[in-house]
């Protein structure tokens, strides 16, 4: 037999056999994919959240230099609105630094790390889902779980790190070493909790906006069965269990360390985890479990018209701001009598707090509605920015190839943000007043607080157009951001940080009287609703001059 006929008549080679794919082939690379665009956005999380912290190691020790200053605060933290609106109480007697962080801190970190790992959950998953990337993504050699692993395991990394910042951060300040790492790991317990609830409604919820809601919303029904739970009795009640940010409190840092309560977070974890797991096979790419209910066939005559259209698209989330400010209003005022004599009896807290004028309930009470209306502004930037999703969605393209001009769709959301902005400065004014009204038996400090809120609305304004003016340019909406922050850091902690009187009086939120402490002036008033409004001018003009970007 030649060599020719043995090559033909010897048996094929067995051709190479492609790996085995699994249904988590690909994570790797789409979670270092997640790495990397969130390469900004996680550590300004971390920073953001470890920063908190640090301001608090300063204020404290200038706010409360002493013991018996300290005992001042327990004093209004006993109080049940007081521990509805921090934590249960512990250490209370002794009420020293660490007793403080876990009290009035671990709350409101726990909160910002659950809100924090829902939206990189979600933004991995369901939102790529919806602009057609995972599409893409899927025609690969990718599992069908590598998408949710990957949004996970990012979330997972964020939380990571947030629990080392805190624990450099606590350990930094001087405080023992386990109650720092007791706080961190109550936090990024609380992450990954809610870290695997964002991974559940992503499977559920028919929208990536729907599922980021319900998320946002189990979150603040969680602080909420906390509030209640700790308002109850000292040291919480039965329904502060019902809450995993009350677990990571109840842990009681710096006071009687215990470490169990946070395996209770571990545990509802993996249960979370587990369900989501098991429901990305039931559903469609792009679909959630629950299903879009069809609409009517025609819409009200109102509701064609871009002003209609965006103002029934921002209902919810109006009603939702409201119902929340009005509640934080509500208690605020309530808690009002207890912090005007604890400035009464120190008035360096009244300084750092910015109450002004002769009366220091009015003056309290006005400090207290300048930062509500940080908080409207935050409301109506985030609603101007929804121009920049329905753009890069391709909807604004599909609005303005009919009629509706540019300036007519620019004008709509700024008209809805306003709007709203001006339902929740009323609301805070109203509650804020209700709530100091009960407690010191003044019913005209309703009708006052109600109209002082308007004051605020020039400076509304100035934010609203600032976002429709940096939309109109094509900018990053992070530099609407960066400005509202700077604003309200100067706002809240320029007393404190003993910035120069000039900086305080040329942020935008100290250029408007804070009535009713303050006499009412316009000159100001008028200022800052012609800054709005030659704002709003340029981003008329920029809008109409740029591409869409979809």
């Amino acid at each position: 037999m030649t060599a020719a006929t043995h090559a033909r008549t010897a048996p094929d080679a067995p051709a190479p056999t492609a790996p085995r794919a699994s249904t988590l082939t690909g994570t790797g690379r789409l979670l270092r994919l997640a790495l990397r665009r969130d390469r900004v956005r996680i550590p300004v999380w971390v920073a953001s959240i470890a920063g908190l912290v640090g301001y608090f190691a300063v204020a404290i020790p200038v706010a409360y230099p002493d013991a018996a200053a300290r005992q001042t605060r327990a004093a209004i933290m006993r109080d049940p609105s007081g521990a509805l609106l921090s934590g249960p109480g512990y250490g209370l007697d002794d009420y020293t630094m660490g007793a403080m962080v876990t009290n009035e801190m671990l709350g409101m970190l726990a909160v910002a790390a659950a809100l924090m790992s829902a939206f990189l959950v979600v933004r991995h998953t369901r939102a790529e889902e919806e602009i057609g990337r995972t599409d893409l993504v899927r025609a690969g050699v990718v599992g069908r779980h590598a998408t949710l692993a990957a949004g996970v395991l990012d979330a997972l990394v964020a939380n990571a790190a947030v629990a080392l910042a805190l624990v450099g951060a606590l350990v930094g300040t001087g405080l023992a070493v386990d109650g720092s790492v007791a706080v961190a790991l109550g936090v990024a317990g609380v992450g990954v909790v809610f870290t695997g609830v964002a991974a559940l409604t992503a499977q559920v919820a028919s929208t990536a906006r729907a599922a980021t809601g319900s998320a946002g919303a189990l979150v603040g029904l969680a602080y909420l069965l906390r509030g209640i739970g700790d308002a109850q009795q000292t040291g919480g009640s039965t329904l502060s269990w019902a809450s995993p940010i009350g677990w990571a409190q109840q842990t009681r840092a710096f006071v009687d360390l215990r470490w169990w309560p946070l395996a209770l977070h571990a545990l509802l974890a993996v249960v979370l985890l587990a369900g989501a797991w098991a429901l990305v096979g039931r559903r469609d790419v792009g679909a959630g479990l629950l299903t879009v209910r069809p609409g009517r066939g025609t819409a009200a005559a109102w509701l064609r018209t871009p002003l209609g259209l965006t103002a029934r698209l921002e209902r919810t989330a109006t009603i939702s701001w409201a119902a929340g400010l009005g509640v934080f209003g509500l208690l605020t005022g309530s808690m009002s009598p207890g912090i005007v004599d604890s400035f009464a009896a120190r008035p360096e807290l009244a300084t750092v707090f910015g109450a002004s004028g002769d009366d220091l309930l009015r003056g309290t009470l006005s400090a207290f509605l300048g930062f509500f209306a940080m908080a409207v502004a935050v409301f109506a930037v985030v609603t101007v920015h929804r121009l920049g999703r329905e753009e890069s969605s391709g909807r604004a393209g599909v609005v303005l190839a009919s009629a509706v001009g540019r300036p007519r769709w620019l004008l709509a959301h700024v008209g809805v943000a306003l709007g709203g902005g001006t339902v929740l400065l009323l609301v805070c004014g109203a509650t804020l007043g209700a709530g100091a009204a009960g407690s010191v038996g003044d019913a005209g400090l309703a009708v006052d607080l109600t109209l002082a809120a308007l004051v605020h609305l020039p400076t509304v304004a100035l934010f609203t157009a600032l976002a429709a003016a940096v939309h109109g340019a094509g900018l990053p909406s992070w530099t609407t951001w960066a400005t509202l922050v700077a604003s309200i850091v100067v706002g809240l902690y320029g007393p404190l940080l003993d910035l120069p009187a000039a900086v305080l009086d040329a942020a935008p939120f100290g250029l408007v009287p804070a009535l009713p402490a303050e006499a009412f002036d316009l000159a100001p008033v008028l200022g800052v609703g012609a800054g709005a409004a030659a704002l709003l001018g340029v981003a008329l003009v920029l809008h109409r001059r740029r591409d869409l970007r979809a």
